[in-house]
């Protein structure tokens, strides 16, 4: 369990904004890979403080419920956009979802506030057999895929497919070559998220030779984009990571 601070926001988009985290104790956070997680504790409205868990097990869980909600604070997880931990600075980007109790905290937050995080790992891992990749994702997932592509080589072909809930989300963002990124944006507020992204990958041309996928975002995007590589492209279960980071209609615990 790291307790730090916030040091500043940044706003990146409409839907979109970039929290700086710092403190020392980042040093003891080991950045594992792209899609390195988090869980965020940070204060409910009205607390002036962040009492955290002192428990780093699994544990922590019935040690924070135990709390009263005057104390307990809300968590949820999140990817660690880029880390300097010579500079005791991590930032995090975060999908602004109405009035949701992380993106209030978000639109309110101010340098000097308190925040947690309690490192949970990755999930994406990039096989040695792997001739090209295919990265698929909605809000939630772009600062996970935005990580990963950060290591990206001209050596490894990959197919991205992105999707915002707005046009003014969509980012330029630099690749080497051999990187496409698709974007979708949903800009119709009826359209479930993830339909899109999950039409651009039936409708495109997938890697070419043996390929890992990495699919993370609203849950049936996930369990859909497996589904549809496996029993229609023929793509190996073991070459399909997914990740469901939040599902529609259902709150997070807390």
């Amino acid at each position: 369990m790291i307790t730090l601070e916030v040091l500043r926001r940044e706003s990146l988009s409409p839907g979109f904004v970039s929290v700086t985290l710092g403190g020392p104790a980042v040093r003891d956070l080991v950045i594992a890979g792209g899609d390195q997680a988090v869980r965020l504790f940070f204060p409910r409205e009205g607390q002036t403080g962040l009492r955290m868990p002192t428990l780093s097990n699994e544990a922590w869980i019935a040690q924070l419920m135990l709390l009263p909600k005057s104390v307990r604070p809300w968590v949820r997880n999140l990817t660690v956009r880029r880390a300097r931990p010579e500079r005791g600075e991590i930032d995090i980007e975060f999908a602004l979802h109405g009035d949701a109790p992380l993106s209030s905290w978000v639109r309110r937050v101010e340098p000097g506030d308190p925040a947690g995080i309690f490192d949970i790992g990755t999930t994406y891992r990039l096989p040695e057999h792997a001739e090209g990749q295919l990265l698929v994702g909605d809000e939630t997932a772009l600062p996970a895929i935005l990580s990963i592509l950060d290591g990206a080589t001209a050596a490894l072909p990959t197919e991205v497919h992105l999707e915002v809930a707005s046009s003014a989300d969509i980012r330029s963002v630099e690749t080497p070559a051999g990187v496409r990124i698709h974007w979708y944006a949903r800009d119709d507020a009826e359209l479930r998220p993830g339909a899109l992204a999950l039409a651009g990958v039936r409708d495109a041309a997938l890697p070419s030779g043996r390929f890992t996928t990495w699919v993370a975002g609203e849950s049936r995007l996930a369990t859909s984009v497996r589904r549809y590589l496996v029993n229609e492209r023929g793509v190996p279960k073991r070459d399909v990571t997914f990740v469901g980071y939040w599902r529609l209609g259902r709150s997070s615990p807390g």
